[in-house]
């Protein structure tokens, strides 16, 4: 039961509990061996990756050029939008607008106390803010900040944000729109008189703008009707093949979600082109491209890149 609950609070990293004279200490690792890792394409994925990165240090795996970063994990986008913001500074209450292409909302809780005003890690016990990308990284280095959980802390920051997510059948096949709403839920195992922020949704239909979050499978409607302020673009490349799941039974799961190469390629172009076409591309002023290891397959990491990013590049005129 104890691995259970560590497996369930942790998710992304193995912990371990190892007891002591009164307590128990935690010892945390990026898994490494095959059975946290779905894909049986995994390792061909990490050579065209490069740099030497293995499983054990994949979700570290970044790299920028321009205003596109590309990364393995999703919990970069944060890191990203952390120095879009030190560098710009917008305000808290200003107008800001999240294009999310993804299979999932991203809006886990993630392991950080509020105390004081303030966000602590409680795996190291340092400080996290938005406005200090070197927080954010220490953040998403001990697992405190984990996969899925990103777009939750921006909210909360930002709260006028407007989230435009763009999601595809199975998982979405109609329009909704919701007001955003930040809350908080209590930790359930390091400390649970501590609570950890939150996000709600509450179905507003029809209604758009600053603090609401449609999901719709339309281009047309992902864009339409989009305000002024600066806009960001993550786009998780599970949105065009989520084949896996992050489950070890994907080959047994109903409504699989893994379309050929040539519809990947095709989604890709109808993705860029709407940018393109509404003129939205031009506003974007930061993008992050993540590659999701066990969610997207890694056998079509290399083509959908080589198609991808040189799609977004033109957006700038590059």
């Amino acid at each position: 039961m104890r691995h259970a609950a560590l497996r369930d609070y942790f998710c992304d990293k193995d912990a371990e509990a190892l007891p002591e004279p009164e307590s128990w200490a935690l010892c945390l690792a990026w898994p490494d061996g095959d059975a946290r890792h779905v894909d049986p394409m995994l390792d061909e994925g990490l050579a065209w990756w490069g740099s030497g990165v293995a499983r054990p240090t994949m979700a570290a795996a970044q790299r920028r050029s321009g205003r596109i970063l590309s990364a393995l994990y999703d919990t970069w986008t944060l890191h990203s939008w952390s120095q879009w913001i030190a560098s710009r500074r917008p305000q808290p209450t200003g107008n800001t607008v999240v294009l999310h292409v993804d299979d999932h909302r991203d809006l886990a809780s993630p392991r950080l106390f509020l105390e004081d005003g303030q966000w602590r890690d409680p795996i190291t016990g340092a400080s996290c803010s938005l406005t200090q990308p070197d927080s954010v990284q220490m953040a998403i280095e001990s697992g405190a900040l984990g996969m899925g959980s990103f777009l939750t802390p921006f909210l909360h920051s930002f709260p006028k944000t407007e989230v435009r997510h763009l999601c595809q059948p199975p998982k979405v096949t109609a329009t909704s729109d919701f007001r955003i709403e930040t809350t908080s839920q209590l930790d359930t195992l390091l400390d649970p008189s501590q609570s950890r922020p939150a996000i709600e949704l509450v179905e507003t239909p029809g209604e758009i703008g600053p603090g609401y979050y449609r999901l719709t499978p339309d281009t047309n409607a992902w864009l339409d009707g989009l305000g002024d302020g600066p806009m960001l673009l993550h786009i998780d490349m599970d949105y065009f093949n989520n084949r896996f799941d992050g489950d070890t039974d994907w080959q047994t799961r109903p409504n699989l979600f893994d379309p050929p190469l040539d519809q990947i390629i095709s989604k890709i172009d109808e993705v860029v082109d709407a940018l393109r076409r509404t003129g939205v591309g031009a506003r974007i002023e930061d993008i992050v491209v993540a590659y999701s290891p066990g969610f997207f397959p890694a056998e079509f990491w290399r083509p959908a890149e080589a198609c991808l990013r040189p799609a977004l590049e033109q957006l700038y005129g590059h």
